[in-house]
């Protein structure tokens, strides 16, 4: 319990945004959101006082206004920031380079000047396991070296922590979480994914097919050096995602460091292949699933998973939920948000 605590977090309405406000909020934490619903909704806010009981002090900003970032900084008193903010399409990146590089290096660049100005040192950063590229070893670890990221949203993610190790000394201090897959949603089915037209996230085409608003699944590829010909990724319940970002603030305030930069990978440990998530999907719900397979997508890695024991030891932290759990409340999420 930290009451005296006031965080900042940045794309709090998103979805690992909200799931991590709702931990913040039970855990007593005061706790701003700033957003700006280009990708989300109000219902997700809404959500989060529903499951938590409190009002959630809401303010919607770009974090590339520095103006309005720094009125937010001046009124209310922010000691720590969780920095979600920013476009996480693999997908769109290949398609809209630019605009990711602005939207994700840009409003990074713009918070930290923020922060600085108002003398606000500790930051714990949404990064991805993108930024290792197609790595060497699997499991991978955090030493793993930055291959050539598959995508620019990759890269992005691998200038930010670049600029993040350089900004550790000039007196930030930082820890940046490499999230796996997160998937699944809040067990109460008042908050989860929530993708603004058509997903490219794989669980969300799932719960949209197996809900009849998507004809079919398609499985982008079968040739794959993997078991089964689809690629593997490690698949984590957003609410263990979201539980770790609180340990990671108590972790933070125990360093004694003014300059500190540390990275965390966030995952299971366990690889899954698309399609064995697809057949779970089918066993966990019993409800149908048409899905075909088609060619290769751009910018896919062709496996990757976390080796999670650094995280483990440092945070005193483990997933609770497994996959079938996490598949089944992104299926009640679903069913919610579409009346059935």
């Amino acid at each position: 319990m930290a009451t005296s605590n006031h965080i900042l977090v940045t794309g709090g309405a998103g979805y690992i945004g909200s799931h991590t406000v709702v931990e913040l909020l039970t855990m007593g934490y005061k706790v701003t959101v700033v957003d700006t619903l280009e990708r989300s909704e109000y219902r997700m806010i809404e959500g989060i006082e529903s499951i938590t009981g409190k009002k959630v002090d809401f303010h919607k900003i770009d974090c590339l206004d520095s103006v309005a970032l720094n009125d937010l900084f001046s009124k209310n008193g922010v000691t720590t920031v969780i920095h979600f903010a920013a476009y996480k399409s693999v997908n769109e990146s290949v398609v809209k380079p630019i605009e990711y590089y602005k939207n994700n290096v840009g409003s990074l660049i713009t918070v930290l000047e923020v922060m600085k100005k108002h003398q606000v040192t500790d930051l714990i950063f949404s990064s991805s396991c993108t930024v290792y590229g197609q790595p060497d070893q699997i499991q991978v670890d955090e030493s793993a070296p930055f291959k050539k990221a598959e995508s620019p949203y990759g890269s992005t993610k691998q200038i930010c922590e670049r600029i993040l190790e350089d900004a550790a000394t000039d007196g930030f201090r930082i820890i940046s979480l490499r999230y796996f897959n997160p998937i699944g949603a809040h067990p109460s089915a008042m908050i989860g994914e929530l993708p603004i037209g058509i997903p490219n996230n794989l669980v969300p085409y799932v719960t949209q097919t197996a809900a009849g608003v998507r004809e079919k699944l398609t499985v982008f590829g079968n040739d794959y050096n993997t078991p089964d010909g689809s690629c593997i990724r490690d698949f984590i319940h957003v609410g263990d995602v979201a539980t770790a970002h609180v340990k990671a603030i108590d972790y933070l305030q125990q360093q004694k460091a003014n300059n500190f930069f540390e990275a965390f990978n966030l995952g299971t440990g366990i690889g899954v292949s698309v399609l064995e998530l697809v057949k779970k999907f089918i066993e966990v719900t019993g409800v149908n699933l048409p899905y075909t397979v088609g060619p290769r997508r751009p910018g896919d890695v062709e496996k990757v998973y976390a080796d999670p024991r650094k995280i483990n030891r440092a945070f005193g932290w483990a997933t609770k939920y497994d996959l079938g759990q996490s598949l089944l409340h992104a299926w009640q999420w679903e069913k919610k948000i579409r009346n059935l």
